[in-house]
């Protein structure tokens, strides 16, 4: 798609028009998962994109180069779908650990195989991973993701740990009426092993579109559930562009001794669009300036096409300089990407 661009970028790193440099890629490595979570895919699954349209592991190294060595990217997080499902993930994270000007690695999983591929990853150089858990009861799991893996996730939470991926951090959606009385529970899961636990609130990207802001678990909630038992003081170190608002739970301690912390990401509810850092690869090789984008960029087309390095990243400049102001959830006019979480990558 041929975005409208004003004006000419900057030459260098990935500015956009309103004073933003986006420093953190996310790079979705497929749109399959292995779980079927009720907020995000129906039970049946998605149409997944064929092979072919997927990016290969040579071209998903070149574009992260490119990223990092042109335009400032300092920060890789992996994501899906699931990216454990993909098979040259440890290879793809071994040939970015080796590149001259080294990015943070983090990965976002289902924590679905991370107990077999912790040590590998981490041996590759993978830094660190963000695990989702929305549940600490197995049933209550298996209605979720209408999967019977739970035993599967707290393994892999546990295997990432003794990996030294840390801080291992615990990601959580409260949905109404099925997990919103498990915060405090799920946070004293969390202290208990030294995880860092980030509570989500639900977004407008499932694959049915059936989200309503009425029923979403708001940030407020979360932390008035949580303050019933903890006592949480503001976190002194910088937010930044951080998407998660932290505090630290008084009288615990997390990896090393640091006081542990806890956080909300509001994207919802207190948008923090002003500061935000991110641009997104999909597995197909599209540029997303925004989660919530309804335009996109190729950069796969170009890339077969023979493009150089300098091509492809002029061309994502362009993309992130047409990055709008915020996502606009709550404007009347919103409406909901017509790609699902699954097939952008968090």
């Amino acid at each position: 798609m041929t975005l409208s661009v004003p004006h000419e970028p900057p030459g260098a790193g990935l500015a956009d028009r309103h004073g933003r440099v986006a420093t953190d890629l996310r790079v979705s490595l497929t749109d399959r998962c292995n779980l079927r979570c009720s907020y995000c895919m129906p039970a049946e699954g998605l149409d997944w994109l064929p092979n072919p349209a997927l990016l290969t592991d040579a071209e998903i190294v070149r574009l992260i180069d490119i990223a990092v060595h042109r335009l400032g990217i300092t920060d890789v997080r992996f994501t899906g779908g699931e990216p454990l499902v993909r098979r040259g993930l440890t290879e793809i994270v071994r040939a970015v650990a080796a590149m001259p000007q080294r990015p943070r690695m983090m990965l976002t999983t289902n924590g679905i195989g991370l107990a077999r591929l912790a040590a590998p990853l981490a041996e590759a150089g993978l830094d660190r991973v963000n695990v989702s858990l929305d549940t600490t009861d197995p049933v209550r799991f298996r209605e979720i993701t209408r999967r019977d893996r739970h035993a599967d996730v707290v393994a892999g939470l546990a295997a990432a740990a003794e990996a030294g991926l840390v801080p291992v951090k615990m990601n959580a959606v409260l949905l109404r009426g099925v997990n919103d009385d498990e915060p405090v529970e799920l946070l004293r899961f969390a202290l208990e092993r030294a995880y860092e636990l980030r509570f989500i609130e639900q977004m407008p990207l499932d694959a049915g579109h059936t989200w309503r802001r009425e029923e979403m678990v708001t940030a407020a909630e979360i932390l008035a559930g949580l303050r019933a038992e903890f006592t949480l003081l503001p976190d002194p170190d910088a937010r930044g562009g951080a998407p998660a608002e932290t505090w630290v739970v008084e009288g615990h301690a997390g990896v090393g001794g640091r006081p542990a912390k806890v956080g909300v990401i509001a994207s919802v509810s207190s948008p923090f669009c002003g500061a935000c850092d991110r641009t997104r690869l999909t597995a197909d090789g599209a540029i997303r300036s925004c989660l919530f984008s309804q335009e996109e960029i190729d950069l796969r087309g170009a890339l077969r096409s023979g493009a150089t390095d300098e091509e492809l990243a002029d061309l994502w400049r362009k993309a992130m300089w047409a990055k709008p102001a915020g996502h606009g959830i709550d404007d009347p006019r919103f409406l909901q990407p017509a790609r699902p979480m699954s097939a952008i990558g968090g």
